[in-house]
């Protein structure tokens, strides 16, 4: 059984989709700047979804948008676009903005290995269909026009706060001068009235002026998948405001629940703490390349926790995926030419084991240890097999492209460890000398040593 933590009803739900295909949308990047490792963490989560979803043999239907106009720098409608913002900073068109961040964010994620939507959608290629859209709403009586713009009427929406928003707190919280002109302080912007010096403005039934943030996301989706949408995913920090206002413009037009699931993934720390430019903690995968690391790292770092916990990032607990990365895969290797076989219940139970941990809320760390666990078998092709077969959900890179390191140098290697663990150092350096006449260099780090082959 096919069980998500459905964030809407706050319990763990069995998943069927409406239809033969799984109607998926995530929420994509604002492609104003370099994409963070948190925000390839959320990317990694549509990934490990839409890959689950395969392995259970469900067909995909996904769009992800690319957020290139509309999302101010405050979520609550306030401040200027940050596309706009963008351009002013790098004296680019935000057009050139949105194609040199479109393009580094296409890589970032090509080089993790992510499970791209069947579409991915900038929301400037919709423009007709937001302005159809707002329309629609405006007709129905859920939109109200102002001199700044016209927004979303939340007193006509009963079911407002189904994730968690308190309309009251907003309220009290509220500055009034933000928008006098607004009905409630939590009333969000549909379509914003754009002043003549700003770049990226169309023509509209309210004159010339652009999208607001929120109205993007249930444009496309209704566009691509129509009305009845599977699941719905996103960061943690979306879900009380632009998540909340994309289920009151959506059920408010269609005229009835569109999203059945929506799933969303917890922050990634740094160092135990927030990242924050400010802190000059805000890493790029280009960083921790720069740091020696490569972006599978990174992935598997990844299912080394649960989507829905914070996860920890320090370059020490990088360094312990890499390492685990690297006996896992050479743990898979070793089995590759093996001459043992699992007995036909064996396969099965690894099997289950595997499905039921993916199963239960893509608890990857536990399919982790189902995996630890067969490769602990006697060498057997039958479980390089089943391992691939496992793959199609982890998304590693399975192909043997280093020279095998022999056991020889191995058992030198870990001679040459516990000596220098015994204080005993002559002889860690005789064995270090062995080893280096041999071809192999020993590389020594907080986690233990690394066998390089000169």
């Amino acid at each position: 059984m096919l069980k998500f933590y459905n964030s809407l009803t706050r319990r763990k739900e069995e998943f069927t989709p409406y239809g033969d295909t799984v109607k998926m949308y995530s929420c994509g990047p604002t492609v104003y700047s370099y994409p963070h490792i948190g925000n390839m963490r959320a990317y990694l989560f549509m990934d490990n979804i839409r890959r689950t979803l395969k392995y259970n043999g469900y067909k995909m239907d996904g769009v992800m948008n690319i957020t290139d106009v509309g999302h101010l720098t405050s979520d609550a409608d306030e401040g200027e676009d940050k596309m706009m913002v963008a351009s002013e900073r790098e004296h680019k068109t935000p057009w050139e903005i949105a194609k040199f961040y479109t393009d580094v964010f296409m890589k970032d994620v090509k080089a993790l290995n992510i499970d791209l939507p069947e579409h991915i959608v900038p929301a400037t290629s919709v423009i007709g269909d937001i302005i159809d859209f707002v329309k629609g709403l405006q007709e129905k009586g859920y939109a109200y026009e102002t001199s700044k713009g016209i927004y979303f009427d939340i007193s006509k929406f009963g079911g407002y706060g189904q994730l968690g928003s308190d309309i009251n707190a907003k309220k009290a919280g509220a500055r009034i001068e933000v928008d006098g002109e607004k009905l409630h302080p939590a009333d969000f912007a549909l379509w914003i009235k754009a002043p003549k010096e700003h770049i990226m403005q169309w023509d509209s039934p309210w004159g010339m002026g652009y999208p607001g943030w929120h109205i993007e996301c249930s444009t496309i989706g209704k566009k691509y998948l129509g009305d009845h949408i599977d699941i719905h995913t996103g960061g943690v920090d979306h879900k009380t405001i632009h998540h909340e206002n994309e289920i009151a413009q959506s059920d408010c037009l269609e005229g009835h629940k569109v999203v059945r699931f929506w799933m969303h993934l917890e922050f990634l720390q740094i160092d135990g703490g927030k990242m924050s430019k400010s802190l000059h903690n805000v890493f790029t995968l280009s960083d921790l390349e720069a740091n020696g690391f490569c972006p599978e790292d990174f992935r598997y770092f990844y299912f080394m926790a649960h989507y829905s916990k914070q996860q920890n990032f320090t370059y020490d607990s990088l360094m312990s995926a890499r390492n685990s990365l690297k006996n896992f895969k050479n743990a898979i290797w070793e089995h590759k030419n093996g001459t043992s076989s699992l007995t036909k219940e064996k396969e099965e139970s690894y099997r289950q084991d595997f499905l039921n941990a993916i199963n239960d809320d893509l608890n990857m760390p536990v399919a982790l240890a189902v995996c630890q666990k067969l490769l602990k078998e006697d060498k057997s092709k039958d479980v390089y097999n089943l391992i691939c077969k496992f793959n199609e959900v982890l998304g590693l890179d399975l192909e043997e492209k280093e020279e095998r390191i022999p056991d020889e140098i191995k058992k030198l290697a870990e001679r040459r460890w516990q000596a220098k663990q015994n204080k005993n150092y002559a002889q860690a350096d005789s064995l270090r000398a062995e080893l280096s006449s041999k071809g192999y260099t020993i590389n020594d780090h907080k986690e233990g040593y690394d066998i390089v082959k000169n």
